[in-house]
């Protein structure tokens, strides 16, 4: 395994989800989120919850980058195999989790269809990323 090549596609695909979770979650849902606002935690105390969501979402994306590795068949289309293993991913996501939002949380249907949407496109996303950056070639150094 490429180990330098899953920390880099881990990064981006950690950059690339903070950039997508802001135009999902604070532009495409916001009127949604802001008509059960009821529901959340205030802009405030998410604010001071912050740094643990990012650093929990950065071991994600370093761990989905690690499995893709794990998993790498180099069959095909780097970008297409990692499309087919962030939607895999986010289906099981969306099973034991994103679902479980909308039966525990007192939320629109249409809010938690649309959770569901977004979770399989940005991971159909993060999986083109790790696809595109991750190589299972090693660079050598001579001397």
């Amino acid at each position: 395994m490429n180990y330098p090549r899953i920390l880099i596609a881990g990064v981006a695909a950690w950059i690339a989800s903070i950039a997508l979770g802001y135009l999902i979650n604070d532009v495409w849902l916001l009127r949604l989120y802001q008509a059960n606002a009821w529901a959340f935690r205030r802009a405030d105390d998410i604010a001071e919850l912050l740094p643990i969501g990012l650093g929990a979402q950065m071991v994600g994306c370093l761990a989905f980058a690690y499995v893709y590795a794990k998993g790498y068949e180099g069959e095909g289309s780097r970008i297409g195999e990692g499309i087919r293993y962030g939607t895999v991913g986010a289906i099981m996501i969306c099973g034991f989790a994103t679902v479980w939002n909308y039966v525990t949380e007192p939320i629109a249907p249409r809010l938690g269809v649309l959770e569901v949407v977004a979770v399989i496109g940005q991971f159909g996303v993060y999986g083109a990323i790790v696809g595109l950056i991750y190589d299972r070639k090693t660079v050598e150094i001579s001397s």
